[in-house]
């Protein structure tokens, strides 16, 4: 059966030209992608890159002492594997799915063979990059400068950004890796946003109740990359 663009949610797919979409629809290979796939680890090659249309995955880099904290996430805006894209074939990050869903898999050479045949195709997936660079610069920041508080609600405004639904199922020993913080600072800041009547905590999800005030509380630390990816690719259509 032919893939059709109109029947793809993911952002990327959408945002192709028909003709760069036919480019590429004969390989993308429909793929299951379970909560806790890896989809690549440290040191490993990267023979694919991963377009989701669910789900939610983490980019996570990791010390030699084995601490570990997510520095980018990806959901059906965007892929998974930029090294790949940007001609790189060893991983440097974790990739791993936190909320589990499906999408689309390509062989990495296939790819990289129709961005060097389409500027087109390669100037939207370099723009992607871009927003991804933004991203993870604005989670540095954040990380550096923020209150837990502050960062949990970000990261939780980034994750209902891409379910459907207002409960984002996560555990509070992901949540610990995504804020670089212990397990307890997490239980505290969870109840902190529970005690402003933003969310409320659930076993292994968080459930956004007021997603206005969410943001007006994490208005210094969350927008920027979304404002980005919206001028470059654009979240709709």
């Amino acid at each position: 059966m032919t893939l059709r663009q109109q029947d793809v949610r993911n952002r990327l797919l959408r945002a192709l030209s028909a003709d760069d979409f036919a480019r590429l629809a004969p390989h993308l290979v429909p793929v299951p992608l379970p909560k806790h796939a890896v989809l690549y680890d440290f040191g490993n090659s990267i023979p694919f890159v991963w377009f989701l249309e669910d789900g939610l995955g983490s980019v996570i880099a990791r010390l030699p002492d084995g601490e570990a904290a997510e520095i980018g996430l990806y959901g059906f805006e965007g892929l998974a594997a930029i090294p790949a894209v940007l001609g790189d074939t060893v991983a440097e990050n974790h990739l791993t799915m936190q909320i589990g869903g499906y999408g689309f898999r390509i062989d990495a050479a296939e790819l990289r063979a129709a961005m060097r045949e389409r500027a087109d195709l390669q100037r939207l997936l370099l723009r992607y990059v871009q927003y991804f660079i933004v991203q993870v610069g604005q989670t540095a920041v954040s990380n550096a400068r923020s209150s837990v508080e502050a960062r949990l609600a970000r990261w939780l405004l980034m994750g209902h950004d891409r379910v459907d639904g207002d409960e984002v199922p996560l555990t509070h020993e992901y949540l610990a890796i995504m804020l670089a913080v212990r397990r307890s600072s997490v239980t505290v800041a969870i109840h902190e946003l529970e005690g402003r009547g933003f969310i409320r905590g659930r076993r292994g999800s968080i459930l956004i109740r007021d997603r206005a005030a969410l943001e007006a509380f994490a208005a210094h630390i969350y927008g920027i990359p979304e404002a980005a990816f919206e001028r470059l690719i654009g979240w709709g259509g």
